[in-house]
């Protein structure tokens, strides 16, 4: 199962490894990555035409999408990271991945955040909505005492599922450099079979498991190097 990336872990079926304690079980079937993405719907503010709209889980069906939650407008870290991938959307576009900003903001604050700040001023992505918390509570990210969501970033496939989660608190940003370099990563692994190892990007070498798992085993530093992982 390490290396199968077509296994889909349904809703009911525990993530587990052998000779768990039943409390750690619990624990991590948290998780989302390997299970669908839940069912969402919600208003939204398309910064591109200036309207209000509604964006949903069905419109993200059968693409590769990235659904990204943040703290609140008009706050310090936030706008960087929505700036920064505001500024990669021509190359997320080229790689056919819709992005989704969510907080839990109205589309009203949305809209006059992407007028005032400064960083957003060419702003072209369209920012969910999720002033009830409720969609950032599927995707197990929202904080109750403060009625704020994580930094929490998830990758879908086209098949609906959840294959990459990052979740962080809020005081650094993430890497829109790094994520482009993971969808990169899942996308040639869901179209060829083959795995990346660390630190892959386009072009480097892959490990071929769909065909040589058997010679593979236990023999990996005879298909790559450390030199080249790291190169």
């Amino acid at each position: 199962m390490p290396c199968d990336t077509t296994k889909i872990i349904e809703d009911s079926e525990p993530i587990v490894t052998e000779n768990q304690p039943e409390q750690e079980k619990k624990k991590m079937s948290s998780t989302l990555v390997m299970r669908r993405m839940p069912e969402f719907e919600m208003e939204a503010y398309n910064a591109a035409t200036g309207h209000y709209t509604t964006i949903s889980s069905e419109e993200l069906k059968g693409k590769w999408a990235v659904v990204c939650f943040y703290p609140a407008d008009f706050t310090f870290v936030c706008p960087t990271e929505i700036a920064a991938m505001n500024s990669q959307l021509d190359k997320l576009n080229e790689l056919g991945v819709v992005v989704v900003p969510i907080s839990g903001d109205t589309k009203f604050s949305h809209k006059r955040f992407a007028e005032t700040e400064p960083l957003l001023k060419d702003l072209k992505l369209t920012m969910g909505a999720d002033n009830t918390g409720n969609v950032a509570r599927k995707f197990g990210v929202w904080i109750e005492q403060e009625g704020v969501a994580l930094r929490g970033r998830f990758i879908i496939n086209p098949d609906g599922v959840v294959v990459a989660e990052e979740t962080v608190a809020d005081a650094v940003g993430r890497s829109v450099i790094e994520l482009i370099r993971q969808i990169e990563a899942w996308q040639h692994a869901y179209s060829t079979g083959e795995v990346c190892p660390a630190n892959w990007r386009k072009g480097k070498k892959t490990l071929p498991v769909n065909t040589d798992v058997e010679q593979m085993t236990g023999n990996v530093g005879d298909y790559i190097t450390l030199e080249e992982i790291l190169a």
